[in-house]
């Protein structure tokens, strides 16, 4: 006998399984190091000049970061495509549902797509060492195009940056001016503030 569909109370209170929550938890606390890791070994290599111990250590670590984020995302793509996700929040209209779905996927699309440019990038140039440990090069040096190829990849990383912005701006938005259950689905010990 076929199941009946969820009823909208049902549907309002449906969140996220633990291991999407966790995966995207995992996503934040690497990119929240990342991003501030990159600007900075930046400002030190490229704006100061200095290439000592501590920028290197600042490089390696955003490389490794970059391999650990890539491995995370595939993953966590992996899980979604396979499980599915929650059902969209009856509370939103169309055209949030449309922005919402574009902004997540265009999310997943950047953090694959970044952390592959630093890659290819590196492999260019080529500086494959992470912690002295050389990575496998994706493409046979060419440092013109290792300069090409790392610009997209910062400005791979500021669309990244700005989306995240526009997500969270949603996220708390929903949770403080609309009162919905928008924010409850990845963070269900959140009190509701919608009264369901």
């Amino acid at each position: 006998m076929p199941k009946a569909p969820p009823t909208t109370s049902a549907v309002a209170h449906e969140v996220y399984s633990p291991v999407a929550r966790q995966f995207h938890w995992w996503t934040v606390a690497l990119i929240a190091v990342q991003v501030p890791v990159g600007v900075l070994m930046a400002y030190r290599g490229n704006v100061l000049n200095i290439w000592d111990g501590l920028t290197n250590n600042l490089y390696s670590t955003h490389k490794l970061f970059g391999l650990v984020i890539l491995a995370v995302v595939i993953a966590r793509l992996a899980y979604r495509l396979r499980n599915g996700a929650p059902a969209d929040e009856p509370t939103l209209e169309p055209w949030q549902k449309a922005v919402s779905h574009v902004t997540h996927w265009a999310i997943y699309g950047l953090l694959l797509v970044v952390p592959v440019l630093g890659w290819l990038g590196i492999s260019y140039f080529p500086a494959l060492s992470v912690f002295g440990v050389n990575l496998p090069g994706l493409v046979s040096p060419d440092e013109a195009a290792a300069a090409k190829v790392l610009f997209a990849h910062l400005i791979g990383a500021f669309l990244l940056v700005i989306l995240i912005g526009m997500h969270v701006g949603a996220a708390l938005f929903h949770y403080v001016i609309r009162k919905d259950g928008v924010l409850n689905r990845m963070l269900p010990a959140l009190p509701r503030r919608d009264g369901k």
